[in-house]
């Protein structure tokens, strides 16, 4: 048994079509077509682009991740785990006794996350934790 009343009936294609012309009159035509992914961009893009003021910035030195410990100015490091939240801590003179001066600080806080990991699947791919450096 249904909800509808015994004159009710599905419109035919007709009908939609026509439903559809009288709903698109009131609507505009958007100004430009849309770009294609092979388009080039317009000029007003680029302009807008090389405008930007941080733009002209230089950058703000390598990142912390990419430095020797011997050249890290803070006094703590710490890296987070993006798979499970965890967050692993160490002085940078314990850092630089146990993995000496010129170790990497991104290969020193993956060693310390992965020495504590607790998501452990069996799979090469899918162990270990996602080090994410503040």
């Amino acid at each position: 048994m249904t909800d509808r009343p015994a004159s009710w009936r599905m419109p035919t294609r007709r009908q939609m079509e026509r439903m559809a012309t009288v709903a698109a009159v009131g609507r505009k035509a958007p100004a430009t077509p849309a770009l294609a992914p092979g388009d080039d961009l317009p000029p007003e893009y680029w302009k807008a682009i090389l405008d930007d003021v941080s733009a002209d910035r230089a950058p703000l030195g390598p990142s912390i991740r990419t430095q020797r410990l011997a050249d890290i100015q803070r006094h703590l490091l710490r890296v987070a785990c993006g798979r499970c939240s965890r967050t692993v801590e160490i002085q940078k003179v314990d850092a630089v006794r146990l993995y000496g001066p010129e170790a990497i600080w991104r290969n020193v806080g993956q060693r310390l996350l992965d020495n504590t990991c607790s998501q452990r699947t069996g799979r090469h791919e899918e162990d270990g934790c996602w080090a994410v450096f503040d």
